[in-house]
Order: C-alpha cells, then structure tokens, then sequence
C-alpha cells in the first residue's frame, strides 16, 4: 500500500512513511493511492468479533507490507485492551426506533480521540524503533485530541510531545489532562488565540522543511493519515452490527472533519454505511458549502458550547474535495492555492454533486443545543455531551 499527496506535487511513500511525516511535501495531505476492500465475510464478523480482531484486519489492509498480521494483532490488542471501560470499546445504545448512540467515551481521557491515539502510540513505537529514530510530535488542539495524545503517548519511548491549546478555549479537565499527566516527554503550552492559530502554526512548522526535518517532526492531528485509519474501524463494527434492515446512516458531530471523512473511508473499503451528516456548530463552512457550493474561512473562529469543533478551517475536508474531483490533483492544488490566499473557493458543481452523493450537512448554534440536550434528556434518560447534541439536533430536531 502506498500514499499520494492531494496536491500531486510529493512521491508516493509507505504507510509508516505517512505516519511518521504526517504532511507530504508539498504541503498536501496523504491518503491511499487506491481503496481496499475487506472481504464480505469480514464485514460479517465485524458485529460479533472483538474490536481488536477488526481494527487488525483494517490495520493490515491499510499498512500493507510495513506490517506483518502478527504485528497487525498485537498492536491492536495492546491498544483495545484492559485501558477501555467497556469490553466492546465503542459500543451502541438505543434511543428510539431505529435510532441508536454510538458511545466513543470509554477510552482513558474520555475523549473519542482516544481509539485512534491508543493505537497510534503503538504504531509510533514499533515505526521508530525499526528506524532508531526519535520523533518530535507536535499537536493543535480544541481540547480533546491534547487530552487523548498526552494519555496515550506520556510513557512513548522516543517520542517527545508537544500540544498546543488555545488560552481560555479548552475546559478543565480538558486542560489537566494535558498539564498534569506526569510525563517527562510531554509540554503543554497555551496559546494566545483559537484553535485556528494553533492549527497555522503546527502547518507553519511543517512549511519550514529544515527545521522540520532537524527535530524530526511529525503530526498526530488528524491530517495525519493514521488517525483517520484508526477512526474507520467503530464504523465498520457498528454498521456490521446494525445492517439487517439495509445500509447505515451516520449523524457525525464534525469540526476538522475527520471524523466523518472516517465515515466515508469505512464506506469505501466495504462497511453497509448509507449517508453520512455533517453536524456542524455555528462554525459552519462546511454546512454553508453543502447549501451554496462555495466553501469560506470564517475570519475567527467562534466560541460554542462545543469547543472542540470552535474550527473555522477544517482541514480534513481537503481529502474529500480530492475524492469528489475524481482525484484530479491539478484541479485540488488550484483550489487551495487560491483558498490560501483569499479564503475561499467554489466547489466544481460535478465535484459538489458527487459530495452530496454521500453527504448530508447541517449547522447547529447553541440555542439548538441546549435544546437538543433538553430533547435527549426527555426522551431518553441520557446526559449527553455538548458536541453530542449538535448531532441530535441535526438528527432529530425540526427545521
């Protein structure tokens, strides 16, 4: 399996190249040069076979020779094991007829962001101890992802890391868990700004080629390829579990739109998924892009009772543009050369069309939320969390 940048401007690299790297060269994002396919009959052992055992069979396809199914299943039953506090690692609730709730919670820092970086500290370890290298991961955060890479990569053996969190715009326990995790190779550091700053200078760092290639940097956002793949497998099992009646659909809470994009790449290597909607808060480019076809950079980005999504760019949506434009990196690199320069570009409308083939997207401000907090809690007995509830509303509440 090999990786290709976006922008068409990089050579292909191996999986852990991808992982190591984070961004090509060309300041383009990696993603597969073709699809794979698990096999029906995986797809059917996915409702019933430990996480661990999917996540492998979705390791394997995606690393290719880098990787050993040995290696694949050690990997993932170190990273899905006594850590979670739930056996299934993500399992589903029933809200409704039909409805359900995917639980990304169970993890040590609470946070979703914890079932691809439990595997991706592994990931790390095996790919630098076969280079004796040491790596310098530096990381933008909205609060959860900070959280989740201190818990799983505060003991990595030549890693250091490094989080960059917006000042005032993470919660508490958001904050602790980045400052107080008693790891020597972690450094959290505040910020003057939003999610947004933190997330320009990560990509600054990576644009300056010297001084990323002297501290040998690399990302563990989800520009990173790795942590897409690791989000792809609770989509797997979930839609395995719940397809006896036909397809799957997803309401995704998004702001970088990794999470969805995740949704999308589990549609492609074979999991029953139907449409996927794009639950945005009042950050919504991406939902104003569905509806007009043009996508637009807020001038800041606006503070929510869901900070996490508080992003105004979401970088992820890049890969999917690439894969609405047939994979016509010309035409990406264009579009984004001009997004960087006047914040804005039209989406092509057969590149729309095909977008909309697949996605559905919606905005959500806080007065939704708190209603649709107010809506789960009625109906059902169940505290949700605010990002949540962007999700139920777009679900369940009445245009």
């Amino acid at each position: 399996m090999r990786y290709i940048s976006t922008r068409g401007g990089s050579p292909s690299v191996s999986f852990f190249d991808a992982l190591l790297t984070g961004l090509a060269p060309d300041g383009g994002l990696y993603v597969p040069e073709s699809w794979p396919h698990l096999s029906a009959e995986q797809i059917r052992a996915a409702a019933t076979a430990p996480y661990a055992d999917t996540a492998a069979a979705i390791l394997s396809l995606f690393a290719g020779q880098d990787l050993t199914m040995k290696e694949a299943i050690g990997l993932t039953e170190e990273a899905y094991g006594g850590q979670w506090a739930n056996p299934g690692v993500t399992p589903v609730q029933q809200v409704g007829p039909g409805d359900y709730i995917l639980e990304l919670f169970h993890g040590p820092s609470l946070a979703f962001k914890d079932i691809a970086m439990q595997l991706l500290a592994g990931l790390y370890s095996l790919a630098l101890e076969r280079r004796d290298a040491r790596l310098a991961i530096v990381c933008a955060t909205s609060g959860d992802t900070g959280g989740a890479a201190v818990e799983a990569l505060k003991e990595t053996d030549r890693v250091d890391l490094f989080v960059l969190m917006p000042k005032g715009r993470v919660s508490d326990v958001q904050r602790r868990f980045m400052t107080a995790s008693g790891g020597d190779n972690v450094h959290a550091l505040n910020i003057d700004g939003d999610f947004d700053t933190a997330q320009a200078l990560v990509k600054s760092m990576f644009a300056d080629k010297a001084f990323a290639k002297e501290v040998a940097l690399s990302p563990v956002n989800s520009i990173n390829w790795a942590r897409i793949m690791a989000q792809s497998v609770y989509y797997v099992v979930a839609s395995a579990a719940l397809s006896a009646a036909g397809p799957v659909n997803f309401t995704v809470p998004s702001g970088n739109f990794g999470d969805a994009l995740a949704g999308y790449v589990a549609k492609m290597i074979g999991a029953p998924i139907g449409r996927i909607m794009i639950a945005t808060n009042a950050n919504d480019g991406i939902a104003k892009a569905f509806e007009t076809g043009t996508y637009a950079k807020s001038t800041a980005s606006l503070a929510t009772l869901s900070p996490a999504m508080d992003i105004s760019v979401a970088s992820n949506f890049e890969r999917i543009v690439f894969e609405a434009l047939g994979r016509d990196a010309a035409v990406l690199k264009k579009l984004y050369d001009g997004f960087a320069q006047s914040g804005s570009f039209d989406i092509p409308a057969p590149a729309l069309a095909m977008l909309k083939q697949h996605f559905d997207a919606f905005g959500v401000d806080d007065q939704e939320t708190r209603w649709a907090l107010a809506d789960c809690y009625e109906q059902t007995g169940e505290v949700l969390c605010p990002h949540t509830a962007v999700g139920w509303r777009a679900r369940f509440g009445e245009d």
